[in-house]
């Protein structure tokens, strides 16, 4: 018989953000005020808050001094839905969430999947609050109109006939989609990965997701996701990852003349040789994408790398879209050493004292003293 879905009680920490809404978060790691660097990670479709990185150990953030951060897109979990939700929202949150968590300084974002739709978002919208971006075969408008007719082909076809024709009908008729949404993940039973989310996959992703530990995260994270039971919010993320997003990745990272402030240098630079130099995001950003992908194709990580030159595109020989990400200790430390160099741990908690200004107090005491 198949496996009925259970819905657990509330165990969310809530935030309410300006408009009244509440999101839903999930911490992990070391506490705020001892934290040197803070991941914020958006979740993938059918999923939630419970994802973040599948498997990640506390003793491993906890020797990097990383405070992770995982929250419940609107409508999903038990964050409250948005009337209007779209991309800039979902970067407006996002940033309304490390305000509300403390998160002071520059935070880095962490998107896999679906989930890195979000934090393309965050890339364009709120630049200026990231120190960067751990990307995990994140995906791209497949109907982007800055891809050429063979990055579309490589991208399409990996997929399932069932997969095309859900993109099709999210783009054209989504309203189709309820009864497909209803007879599978909504369905009140668990059934596969693959049929759920109308995915094929690469052999050892298979293997993969047939580890207990594995099966257990996957069905957690699956309850959780369909908890308020409604179907809206599945079929606004499946529109939104495939209909005009309002930027382009092009623009995240783009070239332009270098000039002077006024009209005189502005109008010099447009007819003379000026040095270009890159404008908007220009922090790190890292994207780890598997050559065995048969969810998001490795050409989605060649497009970004042509979009965005900055990016550093780490290709993965024989990993697929799970095997990488999830429960793998070694590919964590790979990860966060990638980003962060050498484990240095948490921050002192305790307040440090300047020893210079110190000196220099102390002097200036010591010589307003000897003078009297």
């Amino acid at each position: 018989m198949p496996k009925k879905v259970h819905i657990h009680p509330p165990s969310a920490t809530l935030v309410q953000l300006p408009d009244g809404r509440h999101m839903a978060y999930h911490e992990q790691g070391v506490p705020a005020d001892r934290a040197r660097f803070s991941l914020v990670s958006p979740h993938s479709f059918l999923s939630s808050r419970f994802a973040g990185i599948p498997g990640i150990k506390e003793s491993l953030l906890e020797e990097f001094g990383v405070r992770l951060i995982t929250y419940d897109l609107p409508g999903f979990g038990e964050s409250d839905p948005h009337p209007n939700r779209d991309l800039n929202t979902s970067a407006v949150d996002m940033l309304h969430l490390a305000d509300a968590v403390g998160v002071n300084d520059k935070f880095w974002v962490v998107g896999y999947s679906g989930g890195g739709m979000h934090a393309w978002a965050a890339l364009t919208y709120i630049p200026e609050r990231l120190a960067g971006a751990a990307m995990f075969a994140p995906i791209v408008n497949p109907y982007d109109s800055s891809m050429s007719k063979e990055e579309k082909y490589k991208i399409w076809e990996r997929w399932t006939p069932r997969r095309k024709l859900m993109y099709f009908l999210a783009r054209t008729f989504p309203s189709l989609l309820t009864y497909s949404f209803s007879r599978s993940f909504l369905s009140g039973e668990h059934g596969q990965l693959e049929k759920f989310l109308s995915l094929s996959l690469g052999k050892k992703d298979k293997t993969w997701i047939e580890d207990p530990t594995f099966q257990e995260f996957w069905q957690r994270d699956l309850e959780e996701s369909i908890r308020q039971g409604k179907i809206r919010p599945f079929i606004e993320e499946v529109v939104l990852q495939v209909t005009k997003w309002g930027f382009s990745l092009g623009n995240i990272q783009v070239q332009r003349k270098r000039h002077g402030k006024g009209f005189l240098p502005w109008l010099k630079s447009m007819y003379s040789q000026t040095e270009l130099e890159w404008a908007g995001f220009l922090g790190p950003i890292h994207v780890w994408q598997g050559m065995d992908d048969q969810v998001v194709a490795p050409a989605t990580a060649e497009f970004v790398g042509r979009l965005i030159p900055g990016a550093t595109i780490h290709k993965l020989p024989g990993e697929g879209h799970f095997s990488y990400f999830c429960f793998c200790d070694e590919c964590h430390r790979q990860i966060f050493s990638t980003l962060f160099g050498t484990p240095r741990g948490p921050l002192n908690s305790t307040v440090e004292v300047d020893q210079a200004s110190f000196e220099e107090e102390f002097e200036e005491v010591l010589f307003t003293h000897t003078a009297i």
